[in-house]
């Protein structure tokens, strides 16, 4: 788990390059999703992290977002 504010600019991107960072999560809700959620958009950068795997988002306890992940999120909710 990497946290935005402690990332600059350039490693974010060569790490998005890479394919390193794969989903981001919001670390107030413990909510993951695609990085092209719009819902993960518009929160605030103090608030988001970067996860390499979606066993890595579940093994910090976050759960998957209802707009982006819908199944996982319905898995996840029963």
């Amino acid at each position: 788990m990497i946290r935005h504010n402690d990332i600059n600019r350039q490693e974010l991107h060569k790490q998005l390059r890479q394919k390193k960072i794969q989903l981001g999560g919001n670390t107030r809700l413990k909510i993951y999703g695609t990085l092209h959620c719009k819902s993960g958009k518009r929160m605030k950068k103090e608030n988001r992290v970067f996860f390499s795997s979606e066993k890595e988002a579940i093994s910090n306890g976050y759960r998957p977002c209802g707009h982006c992940m819908k199944q996982a999120y319905l898995k996840w909710k029963n």
